[in-house]
């Protein structure tokens, strides 16, 4: 199975979160009530879902920020989906340490801006989720 077909569980989330000296502020009923709510605003791939599940955000150690579900609503809300030729739906999820917003497309392929405006340009970062939480800089 390719990186871009493994679909995250919460087994292995919860193992990435041990593992890897990441910041992680772990799901709580908040948390779980503001994914709903994204999911009922737009629709978003099942592995943020999945995510979100588990972690209601996280710092990763290279600097990298995976946003509550309460701020994709948010950003989803002013900016909606990124545009990234035959990747829609796109949402912005995360920001690199420069400030660079990271989206997420339908495809499950992380993208991420090539300037600090979440309207410019987004080139590949990952082939999944879990390959974005895996990078290692």
């Amino acid at each position: 199975m390719g990186a871009a077909e493994e679909r995250l569980d919460a087994g292995w989330v919860r193992a990435w979160c041990e593992r890897e000296g990441a910041v992680v502020v772990r799901a709580t009923d908040e948390s779980h009530r503001a994914t709903a709510a994204l999911v009922d605003l737009t629709p978003i791939p099942s592995d943020l879902t999945t995510l979100y599940w588990v972690l209601a955000e996280a710092r990763l150690p290279d600097g990298r920020s995976v946003h509550p579900p309460a701020t994709v609503a948010a950003l989803f809300c002013e900016h909606g989906e990124v545009e990234i030729p035959g990747e829609q739906p796109a949402l912005i999820f995360a920001t690199t340490a420069e400030g660079r917003a990271c989206a997420l497309s339908g495809s499950g392929r992380v993208w991420q801006a090539t300037s600090p405006s979440a309207n410019g340009q987004f080139d590949l970062l990952a082939s999944s989720l879990r390959d974005f939480l895996e990078i290692r800089r």
